[in-house]
């Protein structure tokens, strides 16, 4: 299988925190991975470790084979996505320029260009006829939606959602959901921190449970949440 992201034995502590504790991971071409467990248990830092938003203290982490340490961050970004639990939208501009800043700034692609791409993403997410709308006035579905697309835009190997539908009012977590269901249709890598488990389990190819800063169960989704023998797993479950 064609690995997009290998995780070495990686660490990361915020001061006296210690939250990763030697993570081991490969992430293969079409998998869709939702990591699941307790507040605190590490995953969105390691997401935000794959994509240098956070620098591990020890270990490795490697895109295609090369340490994403050497690779531009702006680059890495491009390839590595991601949509963010508060969207990270830039207000002062429309649903299109959020879309195209990243085309015309970084990938140098010019307006026209840049917009047509935009448009189609934007379509994908059913929210092409915002396009000028003023993101202040969006719903948080909404505004989530345009944040997808935006990250589409760039083309990116592999979309990183760190908790995606938390900010959201209930209404507005199923448009989301199914708009991410929609990508993991079309065979995109995705590693998704969630805490809606019925999603999990129906859109995950493979399910991981972590707990304490550690990897501590691995598996499809009929084995974490039928099968799993592992008694955290089970009690983190019992209550989700």
């Amino acid at each position: 299988m064609e690995k997009i992201i290998e995780v070495k034995n990686v660490f990361k502590a915020f001061a006296d925190n210690k939250v990763l504790h030697g993570i081991d991971l490969e992430v293969n071409a079409g998998e869709v991975i939702a990591l699941i467990g307790e507040s605190g248990s590490g995953k969105s830092t390691l997401l935000r470790c794959l994509n240098l938003l956070e620098i591990i203290d020890n270990g490795q982490i490697l895109y295609r084979g090369t340490n994403i340490n050497n690779i531009n961050e702006n680059i890495l970004r491009t390839k590595v996505g991601m949509v963010f639990q508060q969207f990270n939208l830039f207000n002062n501009y429309n649903v299109l320029k959020n879309c195209t800043i990243g085309l015309t700034k970084v990938k140098k692609i010019n307006f026209e260009e840049a917009k047509k791409i935009a448009i189609e993403k934007l379509t994908l997410v059913g929210m092409e006829n915002f396009i000028y709308a003023n993101v202040n006035l969006l719903s948080g579905g909404q505004k989530q939606r345009v944040a997808i697309a935006r990250s589409l835009c760039l083309n990116p190997d592999i979309l990183l959602f760190d908790e995606p539908t938390s900010a959201l009012d209930p209404k507005n977590v199923n448009e989301v959901l199914n708009v991410i269901a929609s990508l993991a249709k079309n065979n995109m890598t995705l590693i998704i921190v969630t805490h809606e488990m019925k999603f999990a389990r129906d859109i995950a190819t493979r399910v991981i449970f972590m707990d304490n800063g550690l990897i501590y169960d691995d598996g499809t989704p009929e084995e974490i949440f039928d099968y799993s023998r592992k008694p955290k797993t089970k009690e983190f479950l019992r209550f989700s």
